[in-house]
């Protein structure tokens, strides 16, 4: 697998990073929502193979305290290959210095994050804007 990584959204094609969430699948993210997001994300990543966007990846952080990694998403073609993994290598190296670096991940995939040293967190909390369906979908607990 002959990969390019680039960090800059100025060239990205927001319908195809949307398809590659969909595809992915971690939902439905409309285009024009996701270049607010990735565009005030301090880090970013994506690779790409054959000029396809196959892997991609963000992190908002303040630059000393917190980096927040979320987003990872990878093409099911290219699921088990190690690309995921380096996407998070890569932003959690992008993340060095922050006193903290936080992920956020889908229900069933923390063992995979459990590999680079992430511990699940007695204290985190949210609020979402649909909570029936964070919590069908196993990211909160009402208990």
């Amino acid at each position: 697998m002959a990969l390019t990584w680039f960090d800059s959204i100025e060239t990205l094609d927001w319908d195809e990073l949307s398809a590659l969430y969909h595809a992915a699948p971690l939902g439905n993210k409309n285009p024009a929502d996701l270049k607010v997001a990735f565009g005030n994300s301090r880090f970013v990543c994506f690779a790409r193979e054959d000029g396809r966007l196959v892997g991609v990846g963000r992190a908002l952080a303040d630059g000393i305290d917190c980096s927040y990694i979320c987003d990872v998403a990878v093409l099911p073609s290219h699921q088990g290959t190690g690309l995921g993994k380096e996407i998070v290598a890569r932003l959690v190296e992008l993340s060095a210095g922050h006193k903290k670096i936080i992920l956020y991940a889908v229900p069933g995939k923390e063992p995979f994050y459990k590999k680079f040293g992430f511990k699940r967190m007695r204290t985190a909390m949210a609020i979402f804007a649909n909570p029936a369906q964070a919590q069908e979908s196993g990211y909160i607990d009402e208990s």
